[in-house]
């Protein structure tokens, strides 16, 4: 589980053109922290460490420790408004967490094994990611920055399902507890469109040489019945 600090504080001056204001000073992103026992609480979010961690993928599935007017507390991420053509955060939400109560987050699937995989190495398979990221419930320690799917061992033509997935202990995917019908596919392996083109070429060519030589065959045969007569 990866650590990031934000520090924040109380946001009094409420409404669109107060964000708008805040986003205009360029210091401070307009935010909102809600969830648990508490009432929702308005807040800005000094802007330069925000947008750093706001690049790395880690930082959407993991805990947040949240300074507001440095009081500490633990949230995560649940949405991000984004400015339509500029490369802008307009507001986020964080939601608090309690330890002692699993919290539901969709966390991303890393791809791992290319290198072992007989079937791309080897025999020229095409890898395709059916699902980029998966929803899991857990409670807060257990929360993972991401899921593996090991598909070293995958053979052209075989599919991974969620229920392939090496979840750590304490973590459910929560897709799999709705039964077996939501057991989504999740990354499969293909013969190369290049391959499969020049086998079909190939068997069509066997195929028009067979026909040829049917054909000859045929027509040899008429050709003798002729002179005969």
């Amino acid at each position: 589980m990866s650590d990031y600090t934000l520090t924040a504080s109380v946001r009094n001056d409420l409404g669109k053109g107060a964000s708008r204001r805040l986003r205009r000073a360029n210091e401070q992103v307009p935010a909102i922290i809600y969830g648990g026992d508490k009432a929702p609480q308005a807040i800005a979010v000094d802007k330069t460490v925000f947008y750093k961690s706001i690049e790395e993928e880690a930082f959407f599935s993991s805990l947040i420790n949240l300074e507001v007017d440095g009081k500490p507390q633990q949230v995560v991420v649940r949405d991000l408004q984004r400015h339509p053509y500029k490369p802008l955060v307009t507001h986020a939400d964080f939601m608090r967490v309690d330890a002692t109560h699993e919290i539901t987050m969709r966390v991303p699937l890393h791809v791992v094994g290319q290198e072992d995989s007989k079937a791309i190495k080897e025999q020229d398979g095409e890898l395709h990611q059916l699902a980029n990221d998966v929803e899991i419930s857990c409670l807060p320690k257990d929360l993972p920055d991401y899921l593996e799917v090991n598909i070293a061992d995958l053979e052209i033509g075989a599919t991974l399902h969620l229920s392939d997935i090496q979840v750590p202990a304490g973590v459910t995917v929560v897709e799999l507890s709705h039964g077996e019908d939501h057991d989504q596919a999740i990354v499969n392996v293909t013969k190369a469109k290049v391959m499969q083109t020049e086998e079909e070429e190939a068997e069509d060519t066997d195929a028009s040489a067979e026909e040829g030589q049917a054909d000859g065959g045929a027509k040899g045969d008429d050709e003798e019945e002729d002179s005969k007569e």
